[in-house]
């Protein structure tokens, strides 16, 4: 699989499984998909669904998909299996497969991810996925699991995280402005600006500004905020996909 993301959650297996596989909880908390609508199918057969995926303000693109899900195994872990399709010419990604595993780790659970998928557009198209896209969607699945992470640990809503990122990341971009026009100021900005405090804050304020700029951008997120940082982005062994991926159709057959 082209893309692994693992997150270590303290919470009830269970409930780990509704909020990943109930449609309604599942759109809340990833941020790759806006909406998730089930489609009609017989009872125990793998769910069929439409979604739609915001791109841009104003902008979405739509496709199918097909799941299933292993909710009893001899080992005890609980595999969900996923095959999608997207026809819109402006997406970027054309169709793929990927798969959740659910493993219990003493008081919590390991619930990691991975999947691939057949970026559009040709040769310019798959530049683009390798120096972008794909970078982009292992960013978005890690923070999203973050947050989906803070809701059952915390109780923090997804859309509360969503704030909490928000207004953090607003403060850094503060702090990143007002320390780097302080770093290209000259002595003599500086010292007018500082006016009587002193020659001292020539010196002083270019080197507040600088450890300011560096705690902004290397600093750890607060508790309450989602971050990708969080989840491990390589799979610590050799990983297979599971059977169950294997023998799910796609979402048009």
């Amino acid at each position: 699989m082209g893309i692994y993301v693992e997150a270590a959650v303290g919470a009830d297996f269970d409930e780990l499984w509704r909020l990943t596989q109930d449609p309604a909880c599942h759109q809340r908390w990833d941020l790759r998909f806006t909406e998730i609508q089930p489609l009609p199918g017989p009872e125990g057969a793998p769910v069929r669904f439409r979604y739609t995926t915001r791109v841009l303000p104003g902008f979405s693109v739509a496709g199918t998909g097909v799941s299933a899900g292993e909710r009893e195994r001899p080992d005890g872990t609980r595999t969900s299996a996923l095959r999608f399709s997207c026809p819109h010419p402006l997406s970027p990604l054309a169709e793929g497969s990927g798969y959740w595993r659910y493993v219990p780790d003493g008081d919590g659970v390991r619930f990691l991810t991975g999947y691939d998928y057949r970026p559009r557009w040709g040769r310019a198209g798959a530049l683009l996925d390798r120096l972008v896209f794909r970078r982009l969607m292992g960013w978005a699945t890690a923070w999203s699991f973050d947050r989906l992470r803070l809701w059952l640990e915390r109780g923090i809503s997804p859309e509360r995280a969503l704030l909490n990122w928000i207004a953090e990341m607003a403060v850094r971009a503060l702090v990143i402005a007002a320390s780097c026009a302080v770093l290209l100021a000259g002595p003599l900005q500086i010292a007018a600006l500082t006016g009587p405090l002193g020659p001292g804050t020539v010196f002083a304020l270019p080197l507040a500004a600088a450890v300011a700029l560096t705690l902004a951008l290397i600093k750890t997120p607060l508790p309450g905020t989602p971050a990708a940082r969080r989840c491990l982005r390589t799979p610590p062994l050799r990983v297979r996909a599971p059977r169950l991926l294997l023998r799910l159709e796609g979402p048009m057959s």
